[in-house]
């Protein structure tokens, strides 16, 4: 059993990927405590946000345990557009 905390909202059990997306949380060590302010913060709902914060986290760096939990995601540096140039010929 895992003590997962007191603010845990489990899935319906018809909520096959609210499921999923507890699983992922919970092995990856995210619990469910109350903060000072009430609930236990920000938690992805959908496998789509999970998945963005786990290629986030393996991109930069950052414990996988800490990205889920981000609200949001930093914006990925902009690139300048590459001015392709023709060859000169003659």
């Amino acid at each position: 059993m895992i003590h997962a905390g007191a603010a845990l909202a489990v899935p319906r059990r018809a909520d096959t990927e609210g499921r999923r997306v507890l699983t992922v949380l919970l092995n990856a060590g995210i619990r469910f405590h109350k903060s000072c302010c009430g609930g236990p913060g920000y938690r992805p709902r959908t496998m789509r946000e999970v998945r963005g914060r786990l290629a986030y986290a393996r991109a930069s760096g950052e414990p996988v345990a800490r990205a889920p939990i981000r609200p949001e995601l930093p914006r990925p540096a902009r690139r300048s557009p590459r001015r392709d140039r023709a060859p000169h010929g003659g």
